[in-house]
C-alpha cells in the first residue's frame, strides 16, 4: 500500500467549473443558528466531499465570506450552491411545498436511525441545530421526521460538523444504493 501524492490525485479532480455543473446528490444542508464559523467551513467543505444539492444558512449562521469560514472551507465556499434565509422554519416550509422531506439530525422521542433511509426519504434535507441548543422547537415540529445517530458512550452529541458528516455521506450513500437505479 502506498498512499497517493497531491499529484497523483489531482488527475481525478473536479474542477469548480465542473463539480458546479455536476448532477449533484438530492440533499440540502439546513444550518439553524450554527455559532461557529469553522463549523460553517467544516460543513461546507463535507458538503463539496459529497456533492450535495446546496446548503441553506439560516438565523444567525455565519455567511461568506469570512476568513474563518474559509480556513475550513478550503475553497469548498465556491464549489457548494448556497443561500442564506433569516428563517430555518420558512426555509423548511418552503421545502416541504417543493417535495423535499425535511429530517432534523436531532434525537427526539420518535427518531429514526440516521441509516434507515429509504428511496421515498429523497429529495430530503437535512436539519443541523446550534451546539448548545440543537434545532429550534418550531423548525424542528415542521420537520417530517429526526434522524438519530445512535450514541454509545457517555455523552449524547457529536459535534455538528463531524455529525453533518455522518448523516451526508450515509445519505449519499443510501440515495447510491436506492435511489440512482
Amino acid at each position: 500500500m502506498k498512499k497517493l501524492s497531491h499529484a497523483e490525485i489531482l488527475p481525478n479532480r473536479l474542477t469548480p467549473e465542473i463539480a458546479l455543473a455536476n448532477k449533484r446528490h438530492p440533499i440540502t444542508l439546513v444550518l439553524d443558528n450554527i455559532r461557529s464559523l469553522y463549523n460553517v467551513g467544516s460543513i461546507f467543505r463535507t458538503a463539496d466531499a459529497a456533492l450535495v444539492s446546496e446548503i441553506i444558512l439560516c438565523g444567525y449562521t455565519p455567511a461568506p465570506p469570512r476568513a474563518e469560514i474559509e480556513k475550513t472551507a478550503l475553497g469548498a465556499v465556491d464549489t457548494v450552491p448556497w443561500q442564506y434565509q433569516q428563517s430555518a422554519l420558512n426555509a423548511v416550509l418552503e421545502l416541504r411545498r417543493k417535495g423535499v422531506k425535511v429530517f432534523a439530525v436531532e434525537i427526539t422521542d420518535s427518531s429514526r436511525n440516521y441509516d434507515d433511509l429509504i428511496k421515498e426519504d429523497y429529495p430530503l434535507a437535512l436539519v443541523l441545530g446550534n451546539e448548545l441548543t440543537g434545532i429550534d422547537t418550531d423548525v424542528l415540529a415542521a420537520c417530517d421526521g429526526a434522524l438519530e445517530i445512535p450514541m454509545y458512550g457517555v455523552k449524547h452529541s457529536l459535534n455538528v460538523s463531524v455529525a453533518a458528516g455522518i448523516v451526508v455521506f450515509e445519505a449519499a450513500k443510501m440515495w447510491k444504493k436506492v435511489g440512482e437505479k
